[in-house]
């Protein structure tokens, strides 16, 4: 599907996605589930991706990045757990962030992380939104910067 703008931009029009208007047909990293809602792809954006990102209870996903892209996550339910690499002191440190419903967390571009959901029982669902308008997702074997590359999906 190719979405064609005019070339008067007053006169656009604005793009409803409902819940079920999601698409599953995104960048993936096993132990979760991306749903894209605003993307090129759906409604012609340029620069901005939008959509949920799915954690079953008790998982953990691949190690991975979104390569130039800078990523805004909202915590809408459960307490997932959002891990990295510090490399800042004299030895790297994994650091684990908890969230919350209502949390914000921001990832700069190129940085390897993974989510967790530590809950036995209630999924955790957030919404992304990313500064390309695709998702950007190069899964990973290792959090380092210098770990090897699995796939790349864009």
């Amino acid at each position: 599907m190719s979405i064609v703008l005019p070339e008067d931009p007053f006169h656009r029009r604005l793009h409803h996605v409902a819940p079920t208007g999601l698409t599953a047909e995104t960048a993936q990293t096993s132990g979760m589930r991306r749903h894209a809602a605003i993307s090129g792809e759906t409604v012609g954006s340029r620069r901005l991706w939008m959509g949920q990102t799915h954690v079953a209870p008790a998982t953990v996903s691949a190690n991975h990045h979104h390569g130039e892209s800078e990523t805004a996550i909202y915590v809408v339910s459960g307490t997932p757990s959002f891990v990295f690499l510090d490399v800042e002191g004299e030895e790297p440190v994994e650091v684990r962030v908890d969230t919350r419903p209502g949390d914000y967390i921001f990832v700069p571009p190129y940085v390897p992380h993974r989510e967790e959901n530590p809950d036995p029982e209630t999924e955790a669902i957030v919404v992304i939104a990313r500064s390309t308008q695709e998702a950007i997702v190069v899964n990973l074997d290792e959090l380092s910067w210098t770990g090897p590359v699995l796939t790349s999906q864009r």
